[in-house]
Parts: structure tokens; C-alpha cells; sequence
């Protein structure tokens, strides 16, 4: 039985998803100049915010806030699956690692979602 998280960084989701995280900024690196403050921007921002929205709501009180906040994450890795979609359309590179990443986090981030909404606090 694992013992329990003590801050957001003892969680796996939160884990993998900072993982994805510095992957983006190693793909996004090689982007073209034209796109520092466009996709690669974007696609940047979008990936901190899943692994900081869960951060947040990690020290939240209330099973609603821990939710909004895990929601927020949600809808960040869905924009990031998208800008995957669209690297990939204009030529910037495979990122293949990346979609797999993703799809982990993804089906983590359920996961955790579905335990706290189940759970008695």
C-alpha cells in the first residue's frame, strides 16, 4: 500500500506530467524562429498549466476545488494534444514520445480525478 502524498510532488500524475513538460521544451526548442512567440509559446504554456493546475489543486480543501482545478488540467492536455496535432501537420518534427507522454498523463490524470471524486472527503 503506498503511503500518502505529503505535497504535490509525491504524485505520479504530477510526476509524469512535469516529465511532459520539459519534453515540450525540448521539442518546442527546435521549432522554427517564426514560431518563439506563437506555437512554441503556446504549446509551452499550455503544458505548465497541466502540471502546475494539478500542483494547485493538490492543497485545495474541497473535493469541488481539487476538481476545478484537475478540470483546468484537463482542458490543458487536451490544447497540448492539439498542438501535437498541429506540429506534427506542419513538419516540425516526430513526436511520437510526445503522444505517448501525453496519453500516460492522461489516463493518470482520470484516474486520480475519478479516486477523488469517489472518496469520502
Amino acid at each position: 500500500m503506498r503511503k500518502p502524498e505529503k505535497t504535490f510532488e509525491d504524485l505520479i500524475v504530477w510526476e509524469r506530467a512535469h516529465e511532459f513538460v520539459l519534453d515540450v521544451y525540448k521539442y518546442t526548442k527546435n521549432f522554427p524562429k517564426s514560431e518563439q512567440y506563437g506555437l512554441a509559446s503556446q504549446f509551452r504554456r499550455a503544458a505548465v498549466s497541466i502540471a502546475a493546475n494539478i500542483a494547485e489543486g493538490f492543497k485545495k480543501q474541497s473535493k469541488p476545488e481539487k476538481i476545478r482545478f484537475l478540470n483546468i488540467a484537463h482542458g490543458s492536455l487536451e490544447e497540448c494534444r492539439y498542438y501535437i496535432i498541429l506540429s506534427d501537420d506542419l513538419g516540425y518534427g516526430l513526436n511520437d514520445d510526445l503522444k505517448s507522454k501525453l496519453q500516460e498523463v492522461s489516463k493518470i490524470l482520470n484516474a486520480y480525478t475519478k479516486a477523488i471524486l469517489n472518496s469520502d472527503s
